[in-house]
């Protein structure tokens, strides 16, 4: 597989045709899943850097020469970004007035989704679009963290040390639980489900006042105000596979959920469309482009996409 096309695949701009040669490409042997994560991380390294320091990037007159000015301008760049979080590490780490702390900050881009291993053992899933930032030390002596965007959690049990999720629109105290929690500055509404466990829930004006959530319930906090409700049907948070999934939604809130895994806007002109409603699952990776098309399937309308304002209209 070309690399330029994997790229183009990252940074969402590769054609329906190129998304489907990539989606059978991977099918077709599973050592080329851990070629795209190598590549996928390679390609975010570079990002951290300006256009200066990767002049091997640069267009070349032949395509050969332009592939081996890539790689070699990627394996520069991420020996420079390592060293360059490092130099950023040790300067918050020692801070004049001792009042900062280093700083990790993870930022998973639209149509992707990351999991890892915190520091303390906890294991977290973050959605497309979500940045979670903590201390360096995290575990130490508090579990702290803050966020913005959609995030699974199961947290490692320490009765000492509480984890806490802090975001714009509320925070939850947990200390050993699973629990999913959902904040985009966008919406303006925090939500959080309990899986498993007991959280206590503040809205992050009055963190101070607490409410208890047991599991099967999700707490929701729109304009001050909180709204709790049973949990019956887990599916929507298969998110955590790479599945976004859908049950008796209508068509307008699918389209508000592919904004938020894709980044983009979707502007819907044809209003018989708000009355149809869609049961299904796609995979984060099909691409927006694939979906839209698998629900011309069932419903007819037609599309228009912007590229450079990253708009969809639909009618």
């Amino acid at each position: 597989m070309k690399t330029e096309k994997l790229y183009r695949f990252f940074e969402g701009t590769a054609s329906p045709a190129e998304e489907d040669e990539i989606r059978r490409w991977l099918a077709s042997d599973p050592q080329n899943e851990q070629i795209l994560k190598r590549e996928r991380r390679l390609f975010d390294m570079l990002m951290l850097l300006p256009d200066s320091m990767a002049p091997g990037l640069a267009a070349t007159a032949k395509e050969r020469k332009r592939r081996f000015w890539m790689r070699e301008a990627l394996k520069v760049a991420a020996v420079a970004a390592l060293v360059l979080c490092a130099v950023y590490a040790w300067r918050t780490a020692m801070p004049a007035d001792g009042s900062q702390q280093a700083m990790q900050t993870i930022a998973v881009p639209a149509g992707q989704r990351v999991q890892l291993t915190l520091p303390d053992g906890s294991k977290v899933w973050l959605n497309a679009r979500t940045q979670i930032s903590y201390p360096l030390n995290f575990g130490r002596a508090n579990r702290v963290m803050n966020m913005e965007g959609e995030a699974y959690f199961e947290v490692t049990a320490d009765d000492r040390r509480p984890f806490i999720v802090k975001t714009p629109g509320g925070q939850v105290r947990a200390v050993g639980t699973k629990f999913n929690v959902e904040y985009y500055p966008a919406d303006q509404v925090f939500r959080t489900t309990l899986m498993s466990g007991r959280l206590l829930v503040a809205s992050s004006d009055n963190p101070e006042e607490e409410l208890v959530l047991t599991p099967d319930r999700m707490l929701s906090l729109e304009g001050g105000r909180f709204r709790e409700e049973a949990v019956d049907d887990y599916t929507r948070y298969r998110w955590i596979e790479g599945l976004i999934c859908f049950k008796e939604a209508s068509f307008t809130d699918v389209m508000k959920e592919f904004e938020k895994y894709y980044g983009v806007s979707i502007r819907v002109r044809k209003e018989s469309l708000r009355q149809y409603m869609f049961t299904g699952k796609f995979r984060h990776t099909d691409g927006i482009d694939y979906a839209l098309r698998v629900l011309q399937r069932d419903v007819k309308f037609s599309y228009v996409r912007d590229d450079e304002m990253q708009i969809f209209y639909i009618e």
